[in-house]
């Protein structure tokens, strides 16, 4: 599975953004996905993450819960993330991933595909 993640760009604090991540191959409802994001100097932190299949089960971290939706079109193969009320502190790099199971989990390490990566930032 190969990822290609798009979608970022400047916005003002308070504004929207979404992030679209593209996977290529036949077996994309196979994974869970999710979103993680990461500035320089800290560890990729868990932002999002959806089921496989038919994506019933979305999980947030604390810091977006409210303001960011993942979800995922398995027709396109592709896994969204619909950021609002965006802050400063969500400026980072935004990576996508997939994981062959059921649940998506919140550590990186766990993962078996990476998108490359989109730049978010938000300024005050």
């Amino acid at each position: 599975v190969q990822l290609q993640a798009s979608g970022g760009g400047l916005v003002q604090a308070g504004g929207s953004l979404r992030l679209s991540c593209a996977a290529s191959g036949r077996t994309f409802s196979s994974y869970a996905m999710a979103w993680f994001r990461q500035v320089p100097g800290k560890e990729r932190e868990f932002v999002a993450g959806i089921s496989w299949s038919g994506g019933r089960s979305t999980y947030y971290a604390d810091s977006v819960k409210g303001r960011f939706t993942i979800s995922r079109d398995n027709a396109k193969n592709t896994v969204y993330l619909q950021m609002n009320s965006l802050k400063p502190e969500d400026t980072a790099v935004y990576y996508c991933a997939a994981e062959s199971g059921p649940i998506p989990i919140r550590k990186p390490g766990g993962y078996d595909y990476w998108g490359q990566g989109t730049l978010v930032t938000v300024s005050s």
